[in-house]
């Protein structure tokens, strides 16, 4: 029941594109100038921070899900390990954990104007993610470069009939209604601060466009994705409490000493 409900829903959004185009106070290009947008600074001047809080959380990469075990609907793009995602909001819900993690992404992420969606990207070498579509216009997409491996031409992405390339500590504005698909062809894995964003649209659609996204956001689409984070999260504490209680048992037990009587305090 839920994959029909799902399937007629993204039907119905398709047949507003042409409303939302129309409406959209930015270009309909499948990419878009970066520079359009005042809130992109903060994020590329702070890239190096983000970074530093990325590196944190890839210590422990069995504990960052497969796109496709928080969000099923991906097993029809990726089903092997290679692509993991790291949530800090989903369609508008706090991943409370994670965000706790990386407290200055979170925070830069959060001054963003229409900001729903946020977490960290990881393809693994040699990961292709074939050409697919997204849900909806009334969204735009952007990633930030985080980790970036070469050579330059190795980690890519094509938009409609462009291909541009991610770069580490630079932008990439796009609409993912157009037909789009990925490369990482390198050796490393390749890592960007993923967000989706609303489209800046004229009244009433901009209107209009906030309550599909709340309807969105109750659908059966978001909400099991929502109950699988979840379930990755209490699975990640209940790991945190086995690796601490393995270091307790594991570790010597302390001498207890009496102290050395004081001179002249002799009984």
């Amino acid at each position: 029941m839920n994959r029909v409900i799902k399937d007629v829903g993204g039907k119905a959004l398709w047949t507003l594109e042409t409303l939302i185009a129309r409406a959209s106070l930015v270009p309909n290009t499948p990419f878009l100038d970066p520079k359009r947008f005042s809130w992109i600074q903060p994020l590329e001047f702070n890239w190096m921070t983000i970074r530093r809080e990325l590196e944190t959380i890839m210590r422990h990469p069995e504990r960052i899900p497969r796109f496709q075990d928080v969000s099923a609907d991906q097993a029809s793009i990726t089903s092997d390990n290679k692509w993991r995602t790291y949530f800090l909001y989903g369609m508008g819900y706090k991943a409370e954990r994670n965000a706790a993690r990386c407290p200055e992404t979170t925070r830069l992420v959060e001054q963003i104007p229409g900001m729903k969606t946020a977490f960290f990207s990881i393809l693994h070498p040699h990961k292709h993610i074939p050409e697919h579509r997204g849900l909806y216009k009334g969204f735009l997409r952007y990633h930030l470069g985080i980790q970036v491996p070469g050579p330059a031409d190795a980690c890519r992405i094509r938009v409609a009939n462009e291909t541009r390339r991610w770069e580490e500590g630079k932008s990439l504005m796009f609409d993912d209604t157009y037909p789009h698909e990925a490369w990482n062809d390198s050796d490393g894995a390749r890592v960007v601060l993923f967000l989706d964003i609303l489209r800046p649209l004229r009244f009433p659609v901009s209107a209009l466009n906030k309550t599909i996204v709340q309807l969105v956001r109750w659908s059966p689409y978001v909400q099991d994705a929502r109950k699988n984070q979840e379930r990755w999260d209490r699975d990640a504490v209940a790991a945190d409490d086995d690796a601490t209680a393995g270091s307790a048992r594991d570790r010597p037990a302390e001498k207890l000493t009496a102290p050395a009587p004081k001179a002249g305090n002799r009984q």
